[in-house]
């Protein structure tokens, strides 16, 4: 039988210590998100970069083994991650990450830095200017000198649950759910959308002050912000009527709009966010 060299054993000691947990509810593992970033770059992956270990992951980590003339057994050794490349190099924590590097422990940072709150635009192991002005965020929301260098001390607030909605909110009306707060193809959804038909009234979850009300560039349309207590923001968008005004103290329940498809909405529906100190949180954490 062939053995690993030493190199590679280094390589699966690290990767052990480091292999993260679930860092929220429902969410998946940061390797796993990297592999699938991995596979969607060679166009063996359709579905969405969400860390789940699925049987289609699975079966695109064999057609990649075939292709690469490797075994075709769907565990991803030390010859697969070899044969990915650049996207199979670096396991997170084992080198700082700045602008400019790429490899699986960019991918891994990225799907952790969504699911703590600050996404960028793509999961896709390339530390561009939208992952590090993400990165600075969540360096400044947790105390940390915001340099844009993913550095060990980031990496250890990373390994930390991800902040939940400190307040109880009430649902801003009643309707199924359409997508959930997390992964979507390469991007995250920091949001949950809940589907109602056009016109139907839009209530504040919480109690707060309007502190935005209006048009709202980058696909918001017909936006509301309330700030309530505890530094928590709720956000209503894609609105087709707003009936609150920019400073006015609202009530649970308040009306603040009628649901639309204002900005970038393909069919009648809330897009509801909840933040907090900035950072998006699932809003079903504090939602009955």
């Amino acid at each position: 039988m062939r053995t690993c060299g030493p190199r590679f054993a280094a390589l699966f000691v690290v990767l052990a210590a480091l292999s993260f947990a679930s860092p929220a509810l429902g969410a998946g593992n940061a390797d796993t998100a990297a592999l699938q970033v991995a596979l969607r770059a060679r166009g063996l992956y359709t579905g969405s970069v969400d860390g789940q270990s699925s049987p289609a992951t699975t079966r695109a980590v064999k057609r990649f083994q075939w292709r690469a003339g490797l075994p075709a057994d769907g565990v991803v050794g030390p010859a697969t991650r070899k044969a990915l490349g650049r996207y199979g190099r670096h396991v997170l924590g084992s080198r700082p990450l700045r602008r400019g590097a790429a490899g699986w422990d960019v991918a891994s940072l990225q799907f952790l830095l969504a699911w703590h709150g600050f996404p960028s635009a793509t999961i896709d192991g390339g530390l561009g200017i939208h992952t590090e002005l993400a990165l600075r965020r969540f360096q400044r929301w947790s105390g940390l000198k915001p340099d844009g260098v993913a550095s060990a001390s980031t990496i250890a607030a990373l390994r930390l649950p991800p902040a939940i909605c400190p307040i109880a909110l009430a649902w801003p009306l009643v309707g199924p759910l359409g997508d959930p707060f997390g992964p979507r193809g390469n991007r995250f959804h920091a949001g949950i959308d809940i589907v109602a038909a056009a016109g139907t009234p839009v209530a504040a979850a919480a109690p707060g002050r309007v502190s935005f009300a209006g048009f709202a560039p980058g696909g918001w349309g017909n936006l509301v912000v309330l700030t309530s207590a505890n530094h928590v923001q709720t956000l209503y968008a894609h609105l087709s009527v707003i009936k609150i005004k920019r400073g006015q103290n609202v009530s649970t329940g308040t009306r603040l709009g009628l649901v639309g498809t204002t900005g970038d909405a393909t069919g009648p529906h809330l897009h509801f966010e909840v933040r907090l100190r900035g950072a998006a949180v699932d809003p079903l954490s504090a939602l009955p």
